[in-house]
């Protein structure tokens, strides 16, 4: 039996609208839910990728998540806006949050955006191509409210959560600079995704409820439950905390302070930095400079074993191309929910699989 089934795109992206539109959700909600989340897997994230609507369901039927919200500005005084997320889908409350801060930054130059208490902000690399389609420089720390998964530097019991970091910067003529990681080794769902596969970790990345190395995913999702570690040691460890103290002290959201417990949902706070590179040094000047930086890094000569060198966001636009071709790879577990989640929300599972083009 295949470990995993191929799924066009847009069929895809049919299933998961359905899904969520199931749960409750008007048109609009359910394609922004969809694409979101199906451009994650295009780009090789299927972390953060149509596996996610198992959770999501769950958090809808027990009021972690509410569908048919909007993000609602709490604060405003020009270059700064605080936005509540009143628990709704991340993909709407990030595009409407980025949205106002766009409209602001290209209007007096700079915005920062502060969202708080919104459900899963999803890839965090979209909202910097929100900004970067708008011609602007945009900064993100996210923190994020589940429960703590990720140890400190020197400890072994978790304390935070894998909190991305994201930098766009536009380029002209070509897909932006987009640099998009957590400050974990790897990102929740990562594990998760190993689990639903039956594979291992690599070496290195987490430890056991006993503090001791593991490549077992399992320790991330069955307790007793471990810790992934921090990527870079102390310096991600450090970065890890700056998310907390800058996405949710900071924007008036909740940071992690207390003994964590298994919950359903996950509550997102981001703080963003959005810039118009025109009112800085000048387009003109930011763009021969950024080409000419770019051109230098990618003209470095390539390291035993790799064919070129890349820049940040390349990797995801050459995945983004091979699997709008040739379809995105679902393990068969994560299908599994994924049609229960489905039918948790009222839907029949053949329903499910016709859309996906499965029957």
């Amino acid at each position: 039996m295949a470990d995993s089934v191929l799924i066009a795109a847009d069929r895809l992206k049919d299933a998961v609208a359905a899904i969520v539109a199931a749960g409750g959700s008007e048109p609009r909600e359910a394609k922004l839910v969809a694409e979101n989340l199906v451009e994650a897997n295009l780009r090789g994230h299927d972390s953060h990728g149509a596996g996610m609507m198992p959770l999501y369901v769950t958090a809808l039927k027990n009021g972690g998540l509410r569908a048919n919200r909007h993000a609602i500005t709490i604060s405003d005084i020009g270059t700064i806006l605080r936005i509540d997320g009143d628990r709704g889908y991340g993909q709407v409350i990030g595009h409407e949050a980025m949205a106002l801060g766009i409209e602001r930054a290209l209007e007096l130059g700079t915005c920062i955006v502060g969202t708080s208490n919104s459900h899963h902000l999803g890839r965090i690399g979209q909202w910097a191509e929100q900004c970067a389609k708008a011609g602007l420089v945009s900064i993100h720390f996210v923190n994020v409210l589940s429960r703590p998964i990720v140890a400190p530097w020197g400890g072994r019991s978790p304390v935070t959560s894998t909190n991305p970091i994201c930098i766009g910067v536009p380029l002209a003529g070509k897909p932006p600079f987009l640099l998009d990681f957590a400050t974990a080794r790897i990102a929740s769902g990562k594990v998760r995704v190993a689990y639903n596969k039956g594979e291992a970790l690599p070496p290195g990345n987490m430890i056991d409820a006993a503090g001791e190395p593991t490549t077992d995913p399992r320790h991330g999702l069955v307790p007793p439950l471990g810790a992934i570690l921090p990527f870079g040691e102390h310096k991600g460890s450090g970065l890890s905390i700056a998310c907390e103290l800058l996405a949710g002290a900071l924007t008036g959201g909740n940071t992690w302070h207390g003994p964590g417990e298994v919950v359903t949902q996950v509550v997102n706070n981001m703080l963003s930095i959005i810039i118009d590179p025109a009112r800085m040094g000048g387009e003109a000047r930011m763009g021969s400079e950024s080409d000419a930086l770019i051109d230098w890094v990618l003209g470095s000569q390539p390291a035993p074993g790799v064919d070129k060198v890349r820049i940040a966001g390349q990797p995801e636009q050459e995945m983004r191309a091979k699997r709008l071709v040739n379809g995105i790879p679902v393990d068969v577990t994560s299908w599994a929910e994924i049609v229960d989640a489905g039918k948790r929300s009222g839907m029949n599972p053949n329903d499910v699989q016709r859309l996906a083009g499965l029957v």
